[in-house]
Parts: C-alpha cells; structure tokens; sequence
C-alpha cells in the first residue's frame, strides 16, 4: 500500500496490484467508548478492467442485505455499492479477521447465486427504483465471488 495521499482509504490503493474476488480490511475506527467498527472492501470485480452494471449490483445489494443480517447477526452496520461498481462495503460492529468475513460472505452469497424468490425490497412501495434490477446477473456474480474466493482465497495481493 502507498503512502497516504487520500482521506479516502481506497484511494491510496493501488488498483493495478490486486486481483479480484478479494476482502480487503478498507479501515478501522475506535470509537470514544473503545467501540470498534471496521470497514472491508469487498471486490467482485477486476479494477479497471469489468465492472457491474447498476441492475445486477442493485439486485445484489438487495439479497446481501437482506441475508447477511441472518449470517452475521447484530455486527452489521452497512453494505454499500461502490461508486465504480467494481464491488461493495460492508461496514460492521468490531475487528474482524478478513478471512473470518470471506467465510461468512460465501455463505450469504451461495444463498444469493441459488436465489429463486421475489427480490426482497423490490416494490415500488419498498425501492427507490425498483425497475432496475437483474436477479439473473447478480446470480452469476454472486456464484463467481464464491468460486474465486473458494479456489483462490480472499487475499487480494497476489505476488
């Protein structure tokens, strides 16, 4: 990792150097109480290279949410899409061990990669664009984050 340059954690990484699928530990905060929260960066895609389109990651977000809460009960704060739709952040109560957070995700995302139901929260009345959505590609990308993360492991540097 370069030196900080950047408020911004991801930022200062260096996007040519990682290979996605990947958890990455983005930053820890301690709060005034000594309350831990941390923040990971969880890439599906290859930066700079493929990238999601906005109806596969919106329908993604939609089944994480939903299911990460019963996996990873009580820590999670978020899970957010990243701006350049390469993967998402997932926010949550204490210090966790990245590989502790890969095991939990591919749990949450071979239920997302075999999803057969309504997308959860896909309304009019539910989401605030609930037209965009695609439960086919999020399956696939839900079902290629699992394969590389279970053949490759969750390190994103690879030297």
């Amino acid at each position: 990792m370069p030196e900080k340059k950047y408020n911004v954690d991801s930022f200062n990484l260096d996007h040519t150097k990682v290979t996605a699928p990947f958890v990455r530990l983005a930053c820890e905060k301690t709060g005034r109480k000594g309350d831990v929260v941390s923040k990971y960066d969880i890439r599906f895609c290859q930066p700079n290279k493929e990238f999601m389109t906005t109806g596969a990651m919106h329908t993604l977000e939609h089944l994480v949410a939903e299911n990460i809460r019963d996996e990873l009960p009580r820590i999670v704060i978020d899970f957010s899409p990243m701006g350049c739709r390469t993967g998402f952040y997932l926010t949550v109560w204490g210090d966790h061990e990245e590989s502790w957070i890969a095991e939990h995700l591919c749990a949450v995302l071979e239920k997302a990669a075999a999803w057969d139901k309504e997308i959860p929260g896909s309304t009019e009345t539910e989401c605030g664009n609930f037209k965009d959505h695609d439960l086919k590609a999020a399956r696939e990308l839900a079902a290629r984050w699992v394969e590389g993360i279970r053949t490759q492991g969750w390190n994103c540097y690879k030297n």
